[in-house]
């Protein structure tokens, strides 16, 4: 596997050239006290250098080894714990963390991509890091100021981990099944009692403690989903000095064996009348949880770029060494028996591919990141619910189109490698398998396309659409004829998709089933033309000159390729999406 580099050249040209953030911080008041433009490029040079160094070495003997599990115990991969240690005390696990607990305080469009850099040197280990952060975001937001002094500053401190525990055997993604019950106590805490399956994180050695945030029912719960608490339960028991008392009743029966992400311990958890916290008001944890998993969605969606970038350094590395046949023009290393097998059409056409929905890619996650920071810290009213608009809307499509891209791409890098993509120590196919989960879990990319189709398009009437449809027409409005190239096929697009909205609002009046049945393909179609709009503003950003030629010209041509050869996919999902639910029925279940 190639040595990963932290691709801080384009993260440098998204936060200046491509979305100006310096100006934008210095018209947010409490984001200009916390971070300047130089600080934050120091800080993404810091982790780049965390992430090639102390990380990414780990990712293919991690995989090789796994972790191990023992009477109850989980033992991470060799030199985990080391780089654990390395990443915690760089701060690297509260980056995003409030100042007031000890946290970095960066916002968001710089902690993604610092997410984005740990999740490329090895997804197993970003794991960790990453439930954490959730879990303090949502004790963060909806615990009493009482558990945030005591369990916040040592959460992002990395000295303790968080974990995330939804799942039941028999309740996957509707929660509203759930058994595990949480018992009311005189002295105000809880006694939580059932089993938890597919629990990241939720048992291992690299953190002295372990905060599970569970959802779990009272005795008087109403029935489903209306009915759900959250409850905050620590592996060891915290005194009133904020030192660790007695361990608390609950323990890994099992970790799972798994397809990838075989260094990520990912385990059956048991509650055992285990002491928990109450977390938000009783009986309102699933939207308590959401404030996490959201945050997750986003951090699984760059987990699939991460997977993507990871890939196709090994395969650009690979393409320019590796001598097969001639080039179609005739020999270009003409010392060589043959030339490197970048020459070829095909190979190239899997690397642009690659190239494009990365860079792409990057930009969406950046952009949505962007809205998160302005909804929560700019001061006008109608700019934070113009934002918190764009999230609800962006955040099923930056989890499931960048977690469907992340997988084409990883194959692609496969494929480049041909017979040696297949074989283990070359790293491309451990990518394959490790990114295939990230279209799983955090709500698989059907839910979430559900989610983007129902609640956000047709839920809202399509007015969330509307608020980005009109930002995309607004920038080619506003775009010189020099980028006329880029906007004329950007504006024939959005077109299409305006019209494809309008016709699922109109047919849902009429079949409900259609919006299940457009959902996936109507996904992919927004993404191919939100992706069309950022490689119009960064082929913009590229004409108006970067400051180094050779950068500005390889940006050009890539968005030139995405426009040519990507965008075109649209066509085939509109097809899809006005097919409509009618053949989706036509066999009965006994003649599948």
């Amino acid at each position: 596997m190639a040595e990963y580099k932290a691709p801080l050249r384009d993260m440098q040209f998204l936060l200046n050239d491509v979305f100006g953030v310096a100006q934008r911080w210095a018209e947010l008041p409490a984001l200009a006290e916390l971070v300047d433009i130089e600080t934050a490029l120091a800080v993404l040079e810091e982790a780049g250098k965390v992430a090639g160094r102390s990380i990414a070495p780990l990712s293919r003997a991690a995989d090789e080894e796994g972790c191990h599990w023992q009477d109850g115990a989980v033992r991470t991969p060799a030199g985990f714990i080391d780089a654990y240690r390395t990443y915690a005390e760089g701060g690297w696990v509260g980056v995003g963390g409030d100042p007031a607990f000890a946290g970095m305080g960066m916002p968001k469009v710089v902690s993604a991509q610092v997410e984005e850099m740990v999740n490329a040197a090895s997804l197993s280990f970003g794991l960790y890091p990453m439930l954490t952060a959730g879990a303090c975001l949502a004790i963060h937001a909806h615990a009493s100021e009482a558990l945030k002094q005591a369990y916040l500053p040592n959460m992002y401190a990395g000295v303790w981990a968080g974990s995330m525990c939804l799942t039941e055997s028999h309740a996957g993604t509707d929660l509203g099944l759930i058994r595990t019950r949480a018992e009311p106590q005189a002295d105000g805490s809880f006694k939580v009692s059932g089993t938890k399956i597919f629990i990241t994180g939720g048992e291992h050695d690299l953190t002295e403690n372990i905060i599970h945030l569970v959802l779990a029912k009272l005795p008087d719960a109403p029935a489903g989903p209306k009915g759900i608490s959250l409850l905050l339960v620590p592996k060891f028991l915290v005194n009133a000095d904020g030192s660790l008392g007695a361990r608390n009743a609950v323990s890994c029966g099992s970790i799972e064996h798994k397809m990838g992400i075989q260094a990520s311990a990912t385990c059956v958890m048991n509650f055992d009348g285990a002491t928990g916290y109450l977390v938000g008001e009783a009986n309102k944890g699933l939207a308590a949880m959401f404030t996490m998993m959201n945050y997750e969605r986003l951090g699984v969606g760059i987990q699939g770029l991460a997977s993507a970038e990871r890939s196709y350094q090994n395969a650009v590395e690979y393409a320019r060494e590796r001598l097969q046949s001639r080039s179609p023009s005739g020999a270009q290393a003409k010392d060589k028996l043959a030339d490197p097998i970048i020459v070829h059409p095909d190979v190239r056409r899997m690397l642009l591919t690659m190239k494009a929905l990365i860079e792409g890619g990057r930009a969406f996650s950046t952009y949505v990141a962007l809205q998160l920071d302005n909804a929560k810290y700019s001061q006008d009213p109608a700019v934070v619910q113009r934002s918190e608009a764009l999230v609800a809307l962006l955040t099923p499509v930056a989890k499931a189109f960048l977690t469907d891209l992340g997988l084409e791409c990883t194959v692609h890098g496969q494929q480049v490698f041909g017979g040696h993509g297949y074989i283990r120590e070359w790293g491309q196919e451990q990518l394959v398998r490790d990114v295939r989960i990230t279209q799983i879990y955090e709500g698989t990319n059907g839910i979430q396309a559900l989610d983007l189709m129902g609640r956000k398009v047709v839920g809202s009437g399509g007015a969330f659409y509307r608020v980005f449809s009109d930002e995309v027409q607004a920038f080619i409005g506003g775009a010189g004829h020099e980028l006329d190239e880029f906007t004329r096929p950007l504006a024939d697009a959005l077109q299409r998709l305006d019209q494809l909205t309008d016709w699922v609002l109109a047919q849902a009046k009429a079949d409900p089933a259609q919006i299940g049945a457009a959902s996936v393909e109507y996904l992919h179609a927004f993404g191919y033309v939100a992706y069309a709009y950022l490689w119009a503003r960064m082929a913009g950003a590229a004409q108006a000159g970067s400051g180094d030629a050779a950068f500005d010209s390889a940006k050009l041509g890539t968005a030139r390729f995405y426009f040519a050869r990507l965008l075109p996919r649209l066509d085939s999902l509109i097809a899809s999406v006005k097919a409509g639910s009618e053949s989706l029925y036509l066999l009965s279940a006994e003649q599948f």
